[in-house]
């Protein structure tokens, strides 16, 4: 058996996130891995109490302080909140999902992130995967590359993403940064909703295409790695928008006035 990595302070920020498992004995696995390789938060999404002896089990005891701590939310976007890059895993490919990448190219993008912000591995239902709507959430998409058959027990997956970061930190050294300048998953989302807002307000989004350009603008503003300070100016901007779009039409009378206003 080979010897088992140390855990490692550097992923002591980093987080699984479990949507929708179907099986105790997945999260338990997954609990024990993510020990293993240093990482120190599990979050699960669903609406689901889970046996927690089948979970232990499978997590042994050296793992079951990740169980015991394990964050429980409903909805992804509310596991998501803390996080400030996210690794959405994926099997399926579409050209309305991220552009994808192997876990060892993602990972050696992640590395030089993970000084002073919080990263999430987010993983699928066994049987489904992550949906678009969880993947608008992620920064990164990672594919795992296999012959043929595509599907990896839940497990596997977490254990291959985990071994490549931990490599990879282990391999690419960074300096420490005390506090993230970054935005967070909370501060886009709510930076997003702001967007789709004054979008809807001025009629640039419809019914028919609400969709298609508010996933298309997530790709482009998540390549800019907003900071905190920069989400916050694109929400005040907004605001601003729609209070202009929402005051009623000048008369002429009043039109002339502001006019000689300007030229004075």
């Amino acid at each position: 058996m080979s010897s088992t990595p140390m855990p490692d302070g550097r992923l002591g920020q980093t987080g699984i996130i479990l949507v929708g498992p179907k099986f105790p004995e997945n999260i338990g696995a997954s609990a024990r891995i993510a020990s293993n390789f240093g990482i120190a938060e599990l979050i699960v999404v669903s609406e689901e109490d889970f046996d927690q002896e089948r979970m232990l089990k499978m997590a042994t005891h050296k793992a079951a302080h990740l169980i015991h701590g394990m964050r429980v939310c409903r909805t992804t976007a509310e596991a998501a909140a803390p996080f400030h890059f996210i690794v959405g895993t994926t099997a399926r490919q579409g050209r309305h999902r991220p552009q994808d990448q192997t876990p060892r190219e993602v990972m050696a993008e992640i590395v030089p992130l993970l000084a002073g912000n919080r990263v999430g591995l987010m993983f699928g239902p066994e049987d489904s995967g992550l949906s678009n709507e969880d993947l608008d959430l992620c920064q990164f998409a990672s594919t795992i590359p296999t012959a043929g058959f595509s599907s990896l027990n839940l497990a596997q997956a977490v254990a291959i993403h985990c071994y490549e970061l931990y490599t990879a930190v282990h391999t690419h050294p960074f300096a420490a940064i005390p506090t993230s300048e970054f935005a967070n998953s909370f501060d886009l989302e709510g930076m997003y909703e702001h967007i789709e807002q004054a979008l809807n307000e001025i009629t640039f989004l419809h019914d028919t295409n609400r969709v298609y350009w508010m996933r298309n603008i997530r790709q482009f503003l998540s390549r800019l790695r907003l900071k905190k300070k920069e989400a916050s100016m694109i929400r005040g901007i907004c605001r601003k928008l729609m209070w202009h779009h929402r005051q009623p039409p000048q008369t002429d009378m009043e039109q002339d006035r502001s006019n000689g206003k300007a030229a004075q």
